[in-house]
């Protein structure tokens, strides 16, 4: 697909590709240079108190493991063990 650089260096992404990245007005992006090519990103920005801590992020991991190894419990399991 073609696009245009206007005025102030804008560049117009096709409508069809936008849809296709789930990209909005208002979105941002991250543009970057490699091997003579402009390469653009999808980037979504988040809240610091949305960040895992190091501690977090290993009990996530520790669970993404256990899941692919197959190991897990009933949802009635885990609501007893929470009292619910």
């Amino acid at each position: 697909m073609l696009s245009k650089l206007g005025k102030r260096r804008q560049v117009v992404i096709p409508k069809a590709i936008c849809e296709q990245l789930r990209l909005e007005e208002g979105d941002y992006v991250e543009v970057d240079l490699k091997d003579n090519m402009v390469i653009i990103k999808p980037k979504k920005l988040v809240d610091a108190d949305e960040i895992l801590t190091p501690k977090e992020a290993a009990i996530v991991k520790q669970g993404e493991t256990q899941l692919q190894r197959g190991e897990g419990t009933s949802w009635e399991n885990v609501k007893e063990n929470l009292k619910l």
